[in-house]
């Protein structure tokens, strides 16, 4: 790691990384930087620049007195496509009517998603409503792996 420079981090997907409550590089992926950039304008006016979001996400994924990962609530039914839950203790990503159980070499069993009930969320909230907005980007929000996970069943 380079101090006073970028984070030298790679995840599997695009989901991924949101979910530990990274955005793209300002450096090496621009144009998703951008894109990521005019819809946080609208949600949080006047944070727009790198530091100010940088910030927020650091508030919005780890716990400032225990310092582990902060998890929030919030209802199924309201998640979009993208965002991470626990379930069953296991980090699981939203994709339409199911849930797909991550693993760090892709997308495993498939499980229902549940209709009703609250979710515990690893996603952190600031970019489950830029996922919510329509996030698209040049980077695959998710890992080939999760097209193959939706044709199985989980058992």
């Amino acid at each position: 790691m380079q101090p006073g420079r970028f984070t030298e981090l790679f995840f599997l997907d695009e989901a991924t990384a949101f979910s530990a409550g990274h955005r793209p590089c300002a450096l090496c992926r621009r144009d998703d930087y951008r894109r990521l950039v005019e819809i946080w304008a609208d949600l949080h006016p006047g944070e727009e620049r790198a530091d100010a979001i940088d910030a927020r996400l650091h508030r919005e994924r780890v716990s400032p007195d225990t310092r582990p990962q902060r998890h929030h609530d919030a209802s199924f039914g309201e998640l979009p496509d993208g965002t991470f839950v626990l379930h069953g203790g296991e980090p699981h990503l939203v994709l339409g009517g199911v849930i797909l159980r991550w693993t760090p070499g892709g997308y495993g069993m498939r499980h229902p998603r549940p209709r009703n009930g609250a979710a515990e969320v690893l996603t952190p909230p600031s970019l489950v409503s830029v996922l919510r907005q329509g996030w698209r980007s040049t980077v695959p929000l998710f890992h080939p792996s999760a097209a193959e996970a939706e044709a199985r069943t989980a058992s």
